[in-house]
């Protein structure tokens, strides 16, 4: 009997003990990241760098540079001073758009992608092409310099498009129908 007691007591007191915290089988100083965030930083200055020596040799064309990062210009500008709307938020446009690189040489010819209906902000595109919509008016075609984190990014358009590509995006915007017009309203 004492010594089921005893037996009792130790398993009382080792089942009482407080549970120790794991450690991890390895730690990360997080160099990783740190090398990778300036290798993603030294390939922007290097993308912005060549897009401003392209945009240099075309001196005729009058370059606008955008506050989020990319560069545009105007093929057709609305000359009508009662168009002054640019899509809000919510807002459904319907525009034609082409891609093409950097250099000029098609990727997607005009006509080759749809007419495209998109609800601002409320759909998936890629990034550079949202804001720039957000700049246009009704009736202007717009020339747009993605550097690639503005464009498809590290994974291209999984077609024609590829990893950390620069791309010009050339985009003509049809219609803008308000929010309140809409039929997507949530």
């Amino acid at each position: 009997m004492k010594t089921l007691n005893l037996l009792l007591l130790v398993l009382f007191v080792v089942g009482c003990k407080t549970p120790e915290a794991r450690r991890p089988v390895s730690q990360s100083s997080g160099s990783y990241i740190d090398e990778s965030v300036e290798r993603n930083k030294e390939m922007i200055a290097k993308e912005e760098d060549y897009i401003k020596k392209v945009m240099g040799a075309n001196s005729d064309t009058q370059y606008l540079t955008s506050a989020d990062g990319f560069w545009y210009y105007y093929n057709e500008k609305s000359t009508d001073s009662l168009n002054t709307r640019t899509p809000q938020f919510g807002d459904v446009v319907v525009f034609d758009y082409s891609i093409s690189s950097i250099e000029g040489e098609p990727i997607y010819a005009e006509g080759e992608k749809p007419t495209r209906e998109y609800a601002i902000d409320k759909e998936k595109l890629f990034t550079g092409l949202r804001q720039g919509l957000k700049l246009m008016k009704e009736g202007e075609t717009v020339s747009f310099l993605f550097p690639s984190h503005k464009a498809f990014g590290y994974y291209g358009d999984k077609d024609k498009i590829g990893s950390n590509a620069p791309i010009m995006a050339k985009v003509t915007l049809h219609t803008i129908k308000e929010e309140s017009n809409n039929e997507i309203n949530n």
